[in-house]
């Protein structure tokens, strides 16, 4: 690290300490990792009662959030199976101003304190002509137009793994087995992200459907870039909220995605939970 920077890596430490600490034993012990994306919340519910409300300011290098339909808290649940879940009730986003380090920050916190598998959530718009709003889509990979990376700058500590992270099988195709398993009328697609926070042109659109995208959102990439740096399995599922700018007969809002993914949170929550039941929490990639 140069001087004056803040070692990413550490700080995830840390915060895995304080985690532990809050939950009053030596380490915390985490099998799995959840991110809930806009309007999820409600999915939480169906994943078991909590053992711990964690305000993410306790934890240290956690910003509030500032969107709409995210927390700035976590969750403790242990499954019947005695599977150890962190839910992370929302996230925040490199539009609101945060640099990668900070937006992966939850993802790192977790893996430090034990997890051995990453789910991801967001909210999307569909390019496919072939979903629906309210269809959850298993991502299958992805297209990073962000223009970022969270490990650009220094090299990671020792022990930690080559920056040059390979990316060809980030989505775990066994984990995805397990959804369909559950449910075996999830589609498959390519999530593009994007910086936000303003929505696509249409021109933005068609060129990201002629690149391969079936779906487009401005989160999700950078944490799973993190995770899997880290050796961590990562399962993704992305909800059709609306469809893409020039495909929509109204005006893209906010607001509107919100309610849309409210309005499936029940579904989601169920599929999670099976997944959850189906011990997604297995031994870490090497």
């Amino acid at each position: 690290m140069t001087p004056g920077t803040i070692d990413p890596y550490a700080l995830a430490q840390a915060s895995a300490a304080r985690l532990a600490a809050i939950c009053g034993r030596p380490h915390a012990d985490l099998d799995t990792a959840i991110v809930l994306g806009s309007g999820w919340t409600a999915a939480a519910d169906a994943l078991g009662p909590a053992e711990h409300e964690i305000p993410l300011a306790d934890l240290g290098g956690f910003p509030a959030p500032s969107v709409p339909g995210h927390q700035g808290g976590a969750r403790l649940i242990t499954t019947a199976k005695g599977t150890r879940v962190l839910l992370f009730l929302g996230r925040v986003h490199l539009y609101e101003g945060h640099e990668p380090a900070t937006v992966v920050h939850g993802v790192r916190t977790a893996i430090a304190a034990g997890a051995r598998t990453v789910i991801l959530t967001n909210a999307a718009g569909g390019l496919n002509p072939g979903y629906g709003v309210g269809q959850p889509v298993l991502i299958s990979d992805h297209l990073n137009l962000t223009g970022r990376s969270p490990l650009a700058g220094p090299h990671p500590p020792e022990g930690h793994p080559s920056r040059f992270t390979d990316l060809s099988s980030l989505y775990t195709a066994r984990l995805r087995g397990l959804a369909r398993e559950l449910d075996p009328t999830l589609a498959e697609g390519v999530y593009a992200a994007v910086p936000g926070p303003h929505y696509e042109t249409p021109a933005e659109i068609r060129m990201m459907r002629a690149m391969g995208a079936d779906l487009v959102g401005m989160s999700t990439v950078m944490e799973a870039i993190a995770a899997r740096h880290l050796g961590a399995e990562v399962l993704a599922i992305s909800l059709v909220t609306n469809p893409a700018a020039g495909l929509a007969e109204a005006p893209l809002d906010h607001a509107d995605v919100v309610a849309a993914a409210t309005a499936s949170a029940t579904r989601i929550g169920t599929l999670l939970a099976g997944l959850l039941e189906k011990g997604v929490g297995g031994p870490v990639l090497q």
